[in-house]
């Protein structure tokens, strides 16, 4: 075989490969030494961007914080927070923290922009128990600190949201901007610590504005409306990633007059809520921790819930026009601690804590903030008048407060208008004391006859048949003689209720909380400080006593009658019985002796009947 017929040494395959290989060689070389540079960008700061203040209502905002992770929640659960690639809203954040203050004749509420949550709560018309006393603020700030929850902060269902969206720092706008409808009222104050240079926005009802912020992903705006009322008006939206998500509005951190010392205010505190017209109030003691709630469920169906002690509450309620039964709520309580004055120990306290939302989002809620004013509450739409806890005898209570209230137009003080009252009760009841003092008499003439029978069966027990018989005898006496064996103590037996309701009225009423009579008598709704009065009382009512004829021959019995008085005034000296009670019982027991001198001047008292006579009838 010739040379021209042997195999070439590269076949075309072969020459295509080295081919492609030098190539992809050459290319890589003139990228990496020759090709063009592209222009450098500087990079991005994570400072906040410079913006006036947010007091001025400028929409300038900070670059956005850092997307929301997908962390699960507290309830162990998937997290609803997704990491999106682009922000569904244009971040919106202040600059600085400041305050926003909106006041009427009627309270001063103090917000701060860092999550947009009430401060300072004054009820202008009420002080508190301090010495000396300042104008009453229902906010803790001490518990609220401590465990960073304020009122007004938001509770949501993802426990991440949650506190992005209470930590924030809001911008104000007036009302009538984007996503924040309705009329613009009122223009702001602006004033500066030039200490601190903290910004103070002032707001004078009737005012309205809009706290908003996002973070591109979460975005929340307060919408809050004032007027001359004790009503607030709160629009809460709340979206994550352009959607609308539950939102609640909560009273956090406690709340109500923290200087009071009998009882302790966690002892009056209670949470509570209305479904199908029936209010059901949960003390702390009946609460559990947030850690027993599973995030994402709400009690629905409810008419109103809040918080309450024994003269104020706070009221979350629908709008005006709802039907009933739109409301959501969620109650639980935390701990803080504190340092007794006491003792000088450390001591943890619960706080209880509530939320409410409605049914449809955005929430629109009325936030009611005042004092436990029966009138004024039975007028509201729904009413709330069943907040002022009256109890079993409201029948009784009822008529006797609205009779103080009625006399406090023309006689200006409550101590007056009590002795005015029960003046008038006991003349009322008079015909009933002369029926009482009559059947008195009767029994006590027969006193020694009940006496031989009860003597003649007094070997017997209890239980022994004989017994009967000793009761159909002296049954049989008081038949005789026309004698009601409960006549005697007939208007005793009214006049207990009246004791009842009237001191439920007194410590109920936020009319009679520091109420002055005069001296040392500074809040008739509290037990009176030096124990005069109830020493009195029980005096007075040992008087009546002496001078009331005793139908009983029994000297355990008559023993008896005259340690009540003793044993009255113990039981105002030791339990927290109110002073007013007190000052009713003592002009009762004063008006009872003018009465008891008229009627044994009038009805003098027989002579006794010979006891012999009764021993001889067998």
């Amino acid at each position: 075989m010739n040379d021209f017929q042997k195999k070439p040494k590269f076949t075309p395959e072969l020459r295509i490969l080295v081919a492609s290989l030098l190539s992809m060689g050459v290319i890589l070389l003139w990228v990496r030494f020759f090709a063009p540079k592209p222009p450098l960008e500087p990079p991005q700061s994570n400072s906040p961007a410079q913006s006036a203040p947010a007091a001025t209502g400028s929409t300038s905002s900070p670059a956005p914080s850092p997307p929301l992770s997908p962390k699960p929640s507290i309830s162990g659960g998937p997290s609803s927070l997704k990491t999106t690639a682009t922000a569904a809203t244009p971040p919106k954040a202040g600059a600085q923290e400041v305050s926003i203050v909106a006041e009427n004749d009627l309270y001063r509420v103090e917000f701060s922009s860092r999550g947009a949550v009430v401060k300072s709560w004054q009820l202008k018309k009420y002080t508190d128990d301090s010495k000396p006393p300042r104008v009453l603020d229902v906010v803790h700030p001490q518990s609220s600190e401590q465990t960073g929850a304020w009122p007004f902060g938001l509770v949501l269902d993802d426990a991440e949201a949650e506190q992005l969206a209470n930590s924030g720092l809001y911008l104000l706008d007036p009302a009538g901007r984007p996503g924040c409808a309705g009329p613009e009222l009122g223009s702001p104050q602006l004033t500066t610590d030039s200490a601190s240079g903290k910004v103070t926005n002032h707001f004078t009802a009737p005012a309205s504005f809009c706290l908003t912020w996002s973070d591109g992903h979460l975005e929340v705006i307060k919408h809050l409306t004032f007027d001359h009322s004790y009503v607030v008006r709160v629009d809460t939206s709340v979206k994550l990633n352009g959607r609308p998500i539950t939102a609640g509005l909560s009273w956090l951190g406690g709340f109500g007059d923290l200087t009071v010392t009998n009882p302790a205010p966690v002892e009056t505190l209670e949470t509570y809520y209305s479904e199908g017209g029936k209010i059901t109030a949960l003390p702390h003691k009946k609460l559990d921790t947030i850690d027993k709630w599973q995030r994402g469920v709400w009690q629905g169906g409810k008419d109103f819930a809040g918080l309450e002690d024994r003269y104020f509450t706070v009221a979350f309620l629908p709008p005006n026009g709802t039907a009933p039964g739109t409301l959501e709520t969620r109650y639980w309580k935390s701990f803080y601690n504190y340092k007794d004055k006491t003792s000088g120990q450390d001591t943890s306290e619960p706080v209880p804590q509530t939320a409410t939302a409605s049914a449809a989002q955005p929430s629109a809620l009325r936030v009611y903030v005042g004092p436990k004013d029966y009138d004024d509450l039975k007028k509201m739409n729904p009413p709330l008048h069943g907040l002022v806890n009256f109890g079993w005898l409201e029948f009784i209570a009822d008529p006797l407060f609205h009779g103080l209230k009625w006399l406090n137009k023309y006689i200006p003080n409550w101590g007056w208008d009590i002795v005015v009252l029960t003046l008038v009760v006991n003349m009322l009841l008079f015909p009933l004391r002369i029926s009482s003092y009559k059947t008195t008499l009767k029994m006590q003439r027969v006193a020694p006859e009940i006496k031989a029978i009860q003597d003649r069966f007094k070997k017997y027990k209890f239980n022994d048949p004989k017994k009967q018989e000793m009761n159909k005898e002296v049954m049989a006496v008081y038949q005789r003689e026309g004698i009601n064996p409960v006549g005697g103590c007939f208007q005793m037996f009214l006049q207990m209720p009246i004791w009842f309701g009237l001191n439920t009225a007194l410590r109920y009423a936020i009319e009679l909380r520091h109420a002055r009579w005069f001296g040392w008598i500074t809040d008739l709704s509290l037990r009176d400080p030096y124990y005069i009065l109830p020493v009195t009382m029980g005096l007075s009512m040992y008087l009546v006593s002496k001078m009331t004829p005793i139908t009983t021959t029994d000297p355990q019995q008559q023993m008896m009658m005259k340690i009540m008085p003793i044993t009255m005034a113990g039981i105002f000296i030791v339990s927290p019985i109110s002073s007013g009670l007190a000052v009713y019982i003592l002009t009762s027991s004063m008006v009872g002796v003018l009465q008891q001198v008229y009627l044994n001047r009038q009805h003098p008292l027989p002579a006794a009947a010979p006891a012999k006579l009764a021993r001889g009838k067998k």
